[in-house]
């Protein structure tokens, strides 16, 4: 079924507001829920938060009072609905057992956005940044046992295998080698503007998860951990930034955000096993029609273009989370050695790389290297989910 949000109405804006008893969701059961009915609810998060901040910095950016208060109302909405999404995250759930999840949002979020990408730019970008959010999922899996005593099949459920990737200590790279080049935003295919700013956003809340909950740590190998990995997401954020079109204007950037949620709120809305989380991606999107057309009028008003010149005529078809573990060994087979030079990619280390490598890790093992070590020493082996056979790579096999 196509589907239109140009064409669609939502809820007025005036009857958004929910009140504390709206607001008080009921958490998802950790023990029994879809494990990806908790990847759809960190996603939204981090749209949400995306979105949130956007808004923020065009408020920042504009002299026009009236416009500053037409996002702020907006903005409130968004405020609520983060609330509510993040809100549906369990609090039994420990900071280790979320970490896990997250890092199944980057992995199966991700590689299925390669697969779909139509432009071979980009979907290389996805390509290379999937197979190092898989190796920080193994080294929080190993984390997790070494702390907590449980394994992370009880997060994953065997939908997201749990084995090295490209190994995380060689993730340190030159700043300047994370800046790719954006696409063209005249040319390239609306799905491609979407998925990129879908992938901007959740890793940018996986970094700032990170950033938050890493001190909240006892043990010095978790802490250090999320330390060197916090780091890494930064290089993602930046990595993944980069290939939005900086010529995009503000308006133009507002309406992106806009149909990106309603592309995401139905595509949830679509696939969504649970009857309460689905009634709220049902409410939220209905919301976010409405907040896509006010974004509409007020690029007519001030970028003087019609939205309809940049955005797709229709939804694609629903962006889904599914197992994608032959798509993720055929990568690892092929691209686990690839680094980065400039805008490009190479497989060879080269002098800025290995600079990087000696300055950041002082002679040293990095904590991502310890924590096997050390869970290796608890355990005589490592923690591993290989569902489909042995490692694609005869070197990263487990001895």
């Amino acid at each position: 079924m196509t589907f239109n949000p140009l064409e669609q109405r939502g809820i007025p804006l005036d009857r958004q507001l929910r009140n504390w008893r709206e607001l008080n969701v009921t958490p998802i059961d950790p023990d029994h829920s879809d494990p990806y009915t908790r990847c759809r609810v960190i996603t939204m998060n981090g749209i949400e938060v995306e979105a949130i901040m956007f808004s923020h910095q065009l408020a920042r950016n504009t002299v026009d009072p009236e416009v500053k208060r037409q996002l702020a109302e907006v903005r409130y909405i968004e405020h609520q609905q983060q609330k509510a999404v993040n809100w549906l995250l369990p609090g039994v759930s420990s900071v280790l057992e979320t970490t896990i999840a997250y890092e199944q949002v980057a992995v199966d979020l991700t590689a299925w956005v390669a697969r779909m990408e139509p432009d071979p730019h980009l979907k290389q970008a996805y390509q290379f940044g999937v197979l190092e959010d898989f190796d920080h999922l193994y080294r929080y899996a190993n984390l997790y046992e070494m702390i907590e005593h449980r394994k992370a099949d009880a997060i994953v459920e065997g939908l997201t295998e749990v084995m090295p990737g490209r190994p995380t200590k060689f993730h340190h790279r030159h700043p300047a080698d994370n800046v790719r080049d954006p696409y063209d935003k005249d040319t390239t295919n609306p799905l491609s503007k979407l998925h990129a700013l879908t992938i901007m956003s959740a890793e940018q809340q996986t970094m700032n998860f990170y950033m938050n909950v890493g001190p909240q740590y006892m043990e010095p190998i978790a802490r250090q951990l999320y330390q060197e990995i916090g780091l890494i997401e930064e290089e993602h954020v930046t990595h993944y930034e980069s290939l939005v079109d900086p010529g995009e204007t503000w308006w133009e950037q507002l309406v992106n955000h806009e149909y990106n949620e309603c592309y995401l709120y139905y595509s949830f809305m679509e696939q969504e096993s649970d009857p309460k989380v689905k009634a709220i991606w049902e409410l939220h999107l209905n919301q976010e029609l409405e907040h896509l057309h006010i974004a509409c009028d007020l690029m007519r008003r001030h970028d003087g273009r019609d939205p309809e010149s940049v955005l797709a005529p229709q939804l694609p078809n629903v962006l889904t989370f599914e197992p994608n573990k032959a798509y993720l060994r055929e990568l690892l087979d092929t691209q686990i050695d690839l680094t980065t030079l400039g805008a490009g990619y190479v497989r060879d280390a080269h002098e800025r790389f290995e600079k990087m490598q000696e300055q950041i890790h002082g002679g040293e093992e990095p904590p991502s290297e310890r924590v096997m070590a050390q869970h290796e020493e608890m355990f005589g082996r490592e923690y591993r989910i290989e569902t489909e056979g042995e490692h694609p790579d005869p070197a990263l096999r487990e001895k």
